[in-house]
């Protein structure tokens, strides 16, 4: 999930909001206003409204100290961070690559869970020390502000446990079951399993709330119990797609046969003769005998229109030097996720400073289709 806002870097990790965050911080200021007026009606409308707006902040402030957490203990153990995304249903963080190990995997999981039940447990401490007590209505916008934030952090930290992938609760099953087994793919699929039965669960609860009256918090709980069942399975199928690559190189899935075209052409020349006729993705420069670079549609899109028909390939390609390169012999999943880090939908592969061919996403599909229908 790309960040749409960005909002800046916290120990080299990338910090941005998602469109949809704006949407559900809207509802959550909205219906905690309401709270507030409700429990302190005498309040004036100013201090409702602050107090909803600043409870409202800091309960993303604590989300993002949730998501922190993980990817903290994640680089901690070595593994790349790229980004945390905040959204509507929470934060998550882009770990580039699985945990090496289970042990790494049940710190990484519960990590987000004691930050959140740590955080809930000092408001209320806050919140006690000045002078609340069990029981009492919160007589102060600091009170009613810690209050909530206190409940709220412990209900988070309560719910990403439940045993079912993506929560936190299904990694930590997950690490377990590793731990016991000794095999990541076995633990993922049944860390994903129970995820899709939580989220069935999920659905069919917030169905029967929102038909015996429960209006918008049950579909609410039916939409959190959906986004869940989506995520699982997609995890399953990672997990399918992995266990399948895990022992593959990218000689055997690369083009070898790649496209080439003259640098020295027009790129009017180049959509008319060989990226429109062959709707290919890629195609190797050349300039003499030598390779000199890459073209995509991506560098013609990037040039105006106009000067098709004077602008040279050579003079809008990605030249060789400037790419990221594979091997033959590089593994598969390396190769993926170099491609996600980067940015790119293709690596040249290079040997003993030849270009032995292209490896690219459209590859891996096409490999898998093909072996999928062998194995039938």
């Amino acid at each position: 999930m790309q960040a749409q806002v960005k909002l800046g870097r916290i120990a080299g990790i990338s910090i941005g909001l998602h469109y949809s965050w704006f949407i559900i911080a809207l509802l959550i200021t909205l219906s905690l206003a309401g709270r507030f007026h409700s429990v302190a009606s005498q309040w004036s409308t100013g201090v409702v409204w602050a107090s909803a707006i600043i409870t409202s902040l800091c309960f993303f402030v604590a989300l993002l100290m949730h998501e922190l957490a993980h990817s903290l203990v994640a680089k901690a153990h070595g593994i790349r961070v790229q980004a945390i995304t905040l959204f509507a249903l929470g934060g998550i963080s882009q770990i580039e690559n699985d945990a090496p190990d289970a042990r790494t995997e049940f710190w990484m999981a519960i990590a987000g869970p004691i930050t959140s039940a740590i955080i809930g447990f000092v408001f209320l401490g806050i919140a006690f020390w000045v002078g609340w007590r069990p029981g009492a209505a919160p007589a102060q916008p600091a009170v009613a502000v810690c209050l909530w934030l206190g409940y709220i952090n412990l209900v988070l930290a309560g719910f990403n446990m439940i045993p079912g992938f993506p929560l936190d609760g299904g990694r930590i099953l997950r690490a377990v079951i590793w731990r016991i087994t000794g095999n990541a793919d076995t633990s993922m699929r049944v860390a994903a399993q129970a995820g899709e039965t939580v989220a069935f669960a999920f659905i069919v609860l917030g169905l029967m709330r929102f038909f015996v009256g429960a209006s918008f918090s049950g579909l609410w709980w039916a939409f959190i119990g959906w986004f869940l069942l989506d995520a699982s399975r997609s995890s399953y199928a990672q997990t399918e797609l992995l266990a399948e690559l895990r022992d593959r190189r990218v000689g055997e899935m690369m083009e070898r046969d790649c496209p080439t075209v003259d640098g020295k052409s027009t790129l009017q020349e180049f959509v008319d003769r060989y990226l429109l006729p062959t709707g290919g993705r890629c195609f190797i420069v050349e300039e003499g005998d030598r390779v000199a670079g890459l073209i995509t549609p991506n560098e013609v899109r990037g040039a105006e229109r106009a000067l098709w028909p004077s602008k040279r390939v050579d003079s809008v390609m990605r030249p060789l030097q400037e790419l990221h390169i594979v091997t033959p012999d590089t593994p598969a999943i390396q190769a993926l996720q170099m491609m996600r880090r980067e940015d790119v939908n293709q690596l040249p592969v290079v040997s003993n400073g030849r270009l032995e061919g292209i490896f690219s996403r459209s590859h891996v599909l096409r490999f898998l289709q093909i072996r999928g229908e062998l194995l039938r």
